[in-house]
């Protein structure tokens, strides 16, 4: 037996028993891991390596904390309850499109963050509500939730497992947004008609006009009525609309408009959200915006860490060895179940240890329709227990008390995304061709 898969063995056995024996967080069963990896592999308490690998996801972490200021600002300013509001006024009497946008309002902070709990805590909580009034069960509206805050950290501008991905290659993270938007804007749609449709076709409109939204996920009161047009009018979208035109600015226009980055466009999007809508605390949004992120940073910083160890010890050159000899059906099959398995305990990890190897052993493909579909695949882990991420607080969202009634609920969806994103990496050559 190879010392590398020994290595390998013992640290996802020291990362598992510190998850699941231990219940101490993923990123510091992260640091465990990677440290146990480099005594056991002679190379001691490598401090050197070990802060080299916490600073390798730096930009990532940068654009995920600032995306999760300038979603919080938007949440506070009142921007995602107005968009809720004019959504239902003017397709109340269209529920397909209606259903569409509200999954898309689901979606649109995990666009921004890169984190689907972000995505289900602060726009899942405001829908979800809505959707229960419209006449959706409970367990299904739950499941919305959760395959739209999926969905949503897949979706561009921000994917962070298609950029850990793409760091471990050095592939950069440009190209991306057609094939991402084909990937999950599709499953969106199937999603959210599949589970809500038959049950809005016949709801009262007047009955939700009157009804009040309390996020207990979030303890924000949005008032006696959710269809109020009070929040600023046309002008509370401003800070959405100035981020989302410096982004696509400098890619039409790189002459003209440069490049600022993510990071200070989140920050300016920030500052203008502070001027419109209603008036936002921006230290307590702040603090409250860095609190809820930390655990994703945390995680980053330990995947650093870990991958960091495996390229030290040789176990990451082993792992693609080993799979760049693997046969195509084995390899897809792979693919198939250890991503989303892995992913139970962190969608990042998975993509970093085994997305990265995968992608190797697809070369010769497109790189960049096989990154994405295999972070589409990754995500998938946020429905997988024990941790199941996603299922365990769209339950929270909706009152749900078992998270499994959630779940089954979502299986359907799940395999829809499993398939999808299989095609993609099997077709990712000719796909390619036709987008690029």
């Amino acid at each position: 037996m190879q010392t590398e898969f020994i290595l390998f063995i013992i640290m996802i056995s020291i990362f598992m028993v510190s998850c699941f024996l231990f219940k101490l967080p993923v990123s510091i069963a992260m640091v465990l891991a990677a440290i146990s990896g480099a005594i056991v592999g002679g190379y001691g308490v490598p401090i050197d390596q070990l802060i080299e690998g916490t600073f390798a996801y730096i930009d990532t972490i940068l654009i995920i904390a600032t995306a999760m200021i300038f979603m919080k600002v938007v949440q506070e300013s009142g921007a995602l309850h107005t968009l809720n509001s004019l959504i239902i006024k003017k397709f109340h009497k269209k529920p397909v499109l209606m259903l569409i946008f509200l999954m898309l309002i689901v979606m649109f902070p995990g666009m921004i963050t890169g984190s689907s709990t972000a995505a289900v805590l602060s726009a899942g909580a405001l829908v979800a509500p809505v959707l229960m009034t419209l006449g959706i069960p409970r367990d299904k509206t739950g499941a919305i939730i959760a395959i739209g805050g999926i969905l949503g950290m897949i979706a561009p501008p921000v994917n962070v497992p298609a950029m850990i991905i793409g760091g471990g290659i050095d592939l950069p993270y440009v190209g991306f947004t057609v094939p991402l938007l084909l990937l999950t804007i599709p499953l969106a749609i199937f999603t959210v008609l599949f589970l809500g449709l038959r049950h809005v076709k016949d709801f009262d409109y007047d009955s939700i006009t009157n009804m009040n939204i309390t996020s207990k996920a979030q303890g924000t009161d949005f008032g006696s009525n959710i269809l109020m047009e009070d929040n600023g009018g046309i002008i509370v979208f401003l800070p959405i609309l100035l981020v989302l035109v410096l982004m696509v600015s400098s890619k039409l226009l790189p002459t003209i408009v440069p490049d600022l980055g993510m990071p200070p466009i989140f920050v300016i999007g920030s500052i203008a959200g502070l001027i419109t809508g209603k008036r936002v605390n921006i230290i307590k949004a702040t603090k409250e915006a860095i609190n809820s992120a930390l655990p994703v940073l945390g995680i980053l910083m330990g995947v650093g860490m870990f991958i960091q160890i495996m390229t030290l010890t040789g176990v990451r050159g082993f792992i693609v060895i080993n799979s760049l000899s693997l046969p195509s059906v084995l390899l897809y099959l792979g693919i198939a179940v250890a991503i989303p398995a892995f992913g139970a305990v962190s969608a990042f990890g998975s993509a970093s240890i085994l997305g990265v190897p995968f992608v190797l052993a697809l070369l010769g493909k497109n790189e960049i329709i096989t990154t994405a579909s295999l972070s589409l695949i990754a995500g998938l882990g946020d429905l997988v227990p024990p941790t199941a991420l996603a299922g365990i607080f769209a339950a929270q969202v909706v009152g749900e008390q078992n998270y499994f009634k959630v779940l089954k609920k979502c299986l359907v969806p799940a395999v829809a995304i499993l398939i999808w994103g299989l095609l993609f990496v099997i077709f990712a050559k000719p796909i390619g061709s036709i987008i690029f």
